[in-house]
């Protein structure tokens, strides 16, 4: 039996390209360089100096994240602690998404 709080192997690169897909959007949503928000840490804050991303960004990106993978973070994360970092909104993502 697989302990819940261990990713499997598909679950692992699941959320390893949803993360791939974040960037890019976050990188489009912020103005900046592709490889910029490719390099930065998984923990780099949303709103922080490195990304700087702006409300009217935020809602912008939440608007790619629900038209690409089905999952509208606003409605389902009322406080909006999904978007604390990269990494946080992988996670929320990840674990929400619908295929599409």
């Amino acid at each position: 039996m697989t302990d819940a709080r261990t990713p499997t192997p598909s679950s692992s690169a699941d959320r390893a390209a949803v993360e791939r897909e974040l960037r890019a959007m976050i990188a489009e949503a912020a103005r900046l360089d592709a490889a910029v928000v490719t390099g930065l840490p998984a923990d780099t804050d949303l709103f922080g100096p490195e990304i700087g991303l702006t409300s009217l960004a935020g809602v912008t990106l939440l608007g790619a994240v629900d038209a690409r993978f089905g999952v509208d973070v606003a409605a389902l994360d009322l406080s909006l602690d999904s978007l604390q970092s990269i990494a946080t909104l992988a996670d929320f993502v990840t674990a929400r998404r619908s295929t599409r």
